[in-house]
């Protein structure tokens, strides 16, 4: 078969488009870079900032594939809740070191519900201690039957660091595609979705879209939900002019009137003047309110985390899938969302809260960058949405390692009780006086010591010293204070302030 014939065959039959999934650090980014490596592929750069695609081409024996670069199984969930079949098929990466880890759990209940074709990778199979056989049982209990082990998911060794087992692996991926037999029509009108949107400083509104059928041209007017674009250009992964791109490939789109959002499905529009129309027709309602995660009996603590990004999709988009993360029993708190740079403002927040801040596609303000390092308050800046996820992982992963300790701070002899309310069906709320007999008293915990016995307590919510509220109160010092908690006050009670520190 010649070259011509080959290229025909990929338009009619369409382009596998593949998603790497799998647990952190277990080598998702490294073995993608070790596949850019050996097709030498290279990303430009425009402005003298590296613009990250999404996605990337590569041909192996005549049969291109692509690759999206790289989201978490969350991304990929996100953009299926949205509608958008984004693969084809899966790569599940495991290191043959470590085995099936939580996130290989998600992953692989990700990859299930999107019912597509799955290959494991076997990754650092050059490692010390590298068990193949055992990761293979690990993931029969997940549900996941390997070849080998009377299934049929093929597996690959690979190694990221060596090369070992990379055309292998994308030998399976055109072997899967070819059983497969999914065709891709190019006879209809182009559909696809939305994998990547910023604002471009010269180019305007630009967005990496995925086509999964037709043909989409230069000089097409495309809508999804939110906006729509006459496209003025196509680029290739490579920011190569394109006149037209075909099913399964990926292309650089500029011509929208607005930033389109990660996840939106687009199609074909009539003209313009039709596209306004209907989307001035639609009621767009905000998707995601500011929440926490909520998994009761599960989280021990959260990260605090202040979110700043460049538009309101992407801004959607993140708060969605990091308020839906919890790794070993930590969750997230988002604290305060936001379009824009980072603000002095956003920093003071982070410093009273103790939370990290976390910005996409945005700039810090030299007066906030000059105060965040002032105080040591953490800050981090990403231009890929996925990067994101998997910083904020590890942010999760050391709070977990930080062991809270218990530091008692002063004690409150109860005098009198002003006023008990009862709030919810467990906790009270009263105001109570009392003296300061040992240490420091300001906004804290509190347990409570009644004839001997220590009893469930709650939180300071103010302290008050003749009506006048005050921060801090000492040794010797009458206050009345505003207290929450489980267990009520009663007069005689010690009341037992204390706090807790990470080591």
């Amino acid at each position: 078969m010649n070259s011509k014939d080959e290229t025909r065959e990929n338009i009619q039959t369409g382009i596998p488009v593949v998603v790497v999934l799998g647990h952190i650090d277990h080598g998702k980014s490294s073995l993608l870079e070790a596949i850019k490596k050996d097709f030498e592929i290279t990303k430009k750069e425009a402005g003298g900032i590296t613009q990250h695609i999404g996605t990337y081409e590569v041909e192996y024996e005549g049969k291109k594939i692509t690759f999206i670069d790289t989201p978490g199984h969350e991304a990929f969930s996100e953009m299926r809740s949205r509608g958008a079949k984004v693969a084809d098929i899966a790569i599940l990466v495991v290191a043959a070191d470590e085995g099936v880890k939580p996130q290989t759990k998600e992953a692989i209940k990700a990859i299930k519900e999107a019912n597509i074709p799955m290959i494991v990778a076997l990754n650092k199979i050059d490692k010390e201690g590298a068990n193949p056989q055992r990761v293979k049982i690990e993931l029969q209990r997940e549900g996941v039957f390997v070849e080998g082990l009377g299934g049929d998911v093929p597996v690959v060794e690979t190694s990221a660091k060596t090369g070992q087992g990379i055309e292998d692996l994308l030998s399976t991926v055109v072997l899967v595609w070819q059983i497969s037999e999914i065709k891709k029509d190019i006879e209809k009108p182009a559909e696809g979705v939305i994998i990547e949107s910023y604002l471009d400083t010269r180019q305007g509104p630009t967005a990496t879209v995925l086509l999964e059928k037709g043909r989409l041209k230069r000089g097409d007017i495309i809508k999804t939900q939110t906006t729509f674009a006459k496209i003025k250009s196509i680029r290739d992964f490579q920011l190569k002019e394109k006149e037209e791109i075909f099913p399964g490939q990926a292309g650089v789109v500029t011509g929208f009137e607005e930033v389109p959002e990660i996840g939106e499905r687009f199609t074909l529009g009539e003209s313009i003047e039709k596209v306004r129309e209907e989307l001035a027709s639609k009621k767009i309602s905000p998707k995601i309110p500011i929440k926490k995660t909520e998994k009761k009996g599960e989280i021990e603590g959260f990260l605090k985390i202040i979110l700043k990004a460049d538009v309101k999709g992407s801004l959607e988009v993140l708060e969605k899938i990091l308020t839906n993360l919890v790794q070993d029993k930590i969750g997230i708190k988002i604290l305060k969302t936001g379009v824009g740079e980072i603000t002095d403002s956003d920093v003071r927040l982070a410093e009273d809260e103790k939370a990290v801040i976390i910005g996409f596609r945005v700039k810090m303000n030299l007066i906030a960058e000059s105060l965040a390092k002032q105080k040591q308050i953490k800050f981090f800046i990403f231009q890929v949405i996925y990067d994101v996820i998997d910083k904020v992982r590890k942010l999760m992963a050391e709070k977990k390692e930080k062991k809270k300790v218990r530091k008692d701070i002063g004690q409150i002899k109860t005098l009198v009780i002003f006023k008990t309310k009862k709030r919810g069906e467990r906790n009270y709320r009263q105001i109570v006086g009392g003296r300061v007999i040992k240490g420091e008293i300001k906004k804290a915990n509190l347990e409570i010591i009644r004839k001997e016995k220590t009893l469930p307590g709650g939180k300071i919510m103010e302290i008050q010293e003749q009506k006048r509220r005050i921060e801090k109160a000492k040794t010797g010092q009458e206050i009345g204070i505003l207290y929450e908690g489980k267990t009520k006050i009663k007069e005689g009670d010690i009341l037992i302030v204390f706090e807790y520190a990470e080591n």
